[in-house]
């Protein structure tokens, strides 16, 4: 077993043997680094036997800017044909937008200084075997430190479903809204917005699809308000979670900070085990949200089961009416096989727009 991760858990005793991977310097000097060049893939870690990564310590140098959504994990369990995890280091870590800043939260963190101390908790165990992999796609080479601390055990966990996490994007979202009306003083588009309906889900914001049997555990979102919408306010687009092919949303909430456990538009950057605002910004102008917003809800006392599929979206302001750009990672576990990922955005159409 895993085993508890409280401290009640501790004196149990369990069948498992300690390992770990890591960038230190195998001649014994002080060279404790990895050089990762352009268009360069390195494997971080590979094992042959049952067991568990248990924890991850990440932190990445580079002269490029954005090097953080330049640079791709990939984690691929049991001989996976396909990335079980696949998403931008930064976006896998918590935080989009291609930045880094100190946050917290129960299973990932970004630590100082100045939130270049990746860390991640999620227990990801396996059966046969595993393989992490870090690729740079960026024009410059990479400096790269890490610990991949796991355990192996002599015989495979029994009732575990694989990690996984998977990166989207919509650069725009398509959104139906007249960008020459002010939602905020034109009362009559107000009630036009609000007044339209959406109860399918249609053209939302799909955070994760996947098939087969296991339970989501969360995800960060990453909004960038652009300016060329007058209201930026994005927080009126509900959540819609659909399990086992629902054609009506088996999960609907009432508005995307409501589902990340905020409410009444907030503006205040703050860290909670489960849910959180690492970057909020306000960019003026007239426009209260404009620029780049971060929000992160984990299902860990709550997961989100599902026996066939899941498909787990948003909408991007109310009915979809607004075009921000949006990006997100999920994570969740399931049994394999996996269905295929959606293809990676390349580099070019993964940074964030200027």
């Amino acid at each position: 077993m895993l085993g508890s991760s409280s401290l009640s858990g501790l004196p149990f005793l369990r069948d498992a043997t300690r390992g770990r991977f890591s960038s230190y310097d195998t001649t014994g000097g002080n060279n404790d680094r990895w050089l990762v060049q352009p268009g360069e893939t390195g494997t971080l870690a590979e094992i042959a036997s049952p067991g568990a990564i248990r924890h991850i310590w990440m932190t990445l140098a580079s002269r490029e800017d954005a090097y953080p959504r330049r640079s791709v994990l990939r984690m691929f369990w049991d001989g996976a044909a396909t990335p079980c995890v696949e998403a931008p280091v930064g976006d896998f870590f918590g935080i989009g937008h291609g930045i880094v800043k100190e946050y917290w939260s129960l299973p990932l963190t970004m630590s100082p200084r100045d939130g270049r101390g990746f860390n991640c908790y999620f227990p990801m165990p396996f059966s046969e075997s595993a393989r992490i992999e870090l690729t740079n796609e960026g024009e410059r080479r990479l400096v790269v430190y890490f610990y991949i601390d796991y355990e192996t055990y002599p015989w495979p966990l029994e009732g575990v479903a694989l990690f996984h996490a998977q990166y989207r994007q919509a650069y725009p979202t398509k959104g139906w809204g007249d960008d020459s009306r002010r939602f905020d003083q034109d009362h009559d588009y107000m009630l036009e917005v609000f007044r339209t309906p959406n109860t399918s889900g249609a053209d939302n914001y799909v955070i994760l699809g996947a098939a087969g049997r296991g339970h989501y555990v969360g995800c960060n979102l990453n909004i960038d308000c652009r300016e060329r919408l007058k209201n930026d306010w994005y927080g009126e687009g509900d959540d819609m979670i659909f399990i086992d092919g629902d054609t009506s949303p088996t999960l609907h909430g009432t508005g995307t900070e409501d589902y990340f456990n905020t409410a009444w538009s907030p503006l205040t950057e703050f860290c909670t085990p489960y849910h959180g605002q690492p970057l909020a910004s306000t960019g003026g102008e007239g426009w209260l949200y404009k620029g780049r917003q971060s929000v992160y809800r984990y299902h860990i006392e709550d997961p989100v089961h599902f026996q066939k599929s899941i498909r787990v979206t948003i909408e991007h302001g109310h009915a979809n009416n607004l075009s921000h750009d949006y990006s997100s990672t999920a994570y969740w576990y399931q049994t394999e096989p996996h269905s295929p990922p959606p293809p990676l955005p390349n580099v070019a159409e993964r940074l964030p727009r200027q």
